[in-house]
């Protein structure tokens, strides 16, 4: 169902970020001006399937039109542009299947849908006529990267996980954790600090009994993100089995930033790589100077840039690309966010 304003014209972008454990919509006039805006569940079609998970996308946006003061009317559009940014539209086949399935729901004139990780990009990408290209590093609840070349080509990662030689991100930090720690305990391993904290974080005696809370449901599964700031905390004092994760995580945020440059004949140019997601924005001293070590030997002429905004922000910000906005619409919408840290 389309929704319109009680008077008057659509909105000029409709904006989509939607994350593995959150989704952020936003409806933006041509000025810049956000009119309304709604936070909903995470978006993973692989989980529940591509047309479920659109129409928990669907009851987000529709939550952020009645903040806009828009009432639902089956004929009518939400915007000129929309500008999804979606996790798990990680091939183009998948972005086609999106696309058409939010193109079905009549919300714009015009769609673009892409891999989330572009959001991350454009958010750190300067505005207006400037060349927009550079690579961004998300690593969040999971890790990818995507970069875009001044003539406009495009490296991306397949980005599905282990089956596509992905390493690391939050999820795959508590796993990692996890595995050392089981093996410290039972004499398998190396001995880590982290056989203690891990289960003492959930109030359990030892990783015996924290293997047994997740293996028997008594503590549900997304409970293992926590672990991810106990892993820091480990490792900031010394522990070497947690500095090696750590230094571990470093290394593959640079070398896939490293390798989207290198395929994009940026190497020899001055260009930005954007870190985005949880853990790479958080700016954990031990893996934000590391990495910025082996970048600067891998890439000395890239320029390190976090992006702590909500990656709606850049979702928007390619949506006034499409609307060829002029400085003060970019302007505004930034300033929107400014100082609104990424949650989720």
């Amino acid at each position: 169902m389309g929704l319109t304003p009680a008077a008057g014209p659509p909105a000029a972008a409709l904006a989509v970020d939607a994350g593995n454990s959150k989704t952020d919509v936003a409806l933006v006039s041509a000025d810049g001006t956000v009119l309304g805006s709604a936070r909903g569940g995470g978006f993973r079609p692989p989980a529940v399937g591509a047309g479920r998970a659109v129409a928990s996308l669907a009851r987000t946006v529709a939550r952020a039109a009645r903040a806009a003061g828009l009432e639902a009317r089956p004929d009518a559009l939400l915007a000129e542009h929309v500008s999804a940014c979606l996790a798990n539209a990680d091939l183009p086949c998948e972005e086609r299947e999106l696309a058409d399935r939010i193109g079905a729901l009549n919300w714009g004139r015009a769609l673009r849908v892409a891999n989330d990780t572009f959001a991350i990009l454009r958010a750190g990408l300067p505005d207006g006529g400037s060349p927009r290209h550079g690579v961004a590093v998300v690593c969040g609840a999971g890790i990818n990267c995507a970069g875009v070349a001044a003539d406009g080509r495009v490296h991306r990662f397949p980005a599905v996980g282990r089956l596509s030689g992905d390493w690391g991100g939050g999820g795959g930090l508590a796993e990692e954790a996890l595995w050392h720690a089981a093996r410290a305990e039972d004499g398998r391993g190396e001995d880590t600090e982290l056989a203690r904290a891990l289960p003492a974080h959930f109030g359990l005696p030892s990783m015996y009994a924290l293997i047994k809370a997740f293996h028997l449901g008594r503590l549900p599964g997304g409970r293992r993100h926590e672990l991810v700031p106990v892993l820091f905390a480990v490792a900031a004092r010394g522990d070497a089995v947690a500095r090696f994760l750590v230094h571990r995580q470093a290394e593959e945020i640079a070398v896939m930033a490293s390798v989207a440059l290198e395929r994009l004949d940026l190497l020899d140019t001055p260009v930005p790589v954007v870190l985005g997601g949880g853990v790479a924005a958080a700016r954990h001293p031990l893996l934000h100077d590391r990495l910025l070590t082996l970048l600067a030997e891998r890439a000395p002429l890239a320029a390190v840039r976090v992006v702590t905004a909500p990656p709606v922000l850049g979702a928007g910000l390619l949506a006034l690309d499409r609307l060829e906005a002029g400085p003060a619409p970019y302007a505004r919408l930034r300033a929107h966010y400014a100082g609104r840290a990424a949650r989720g």
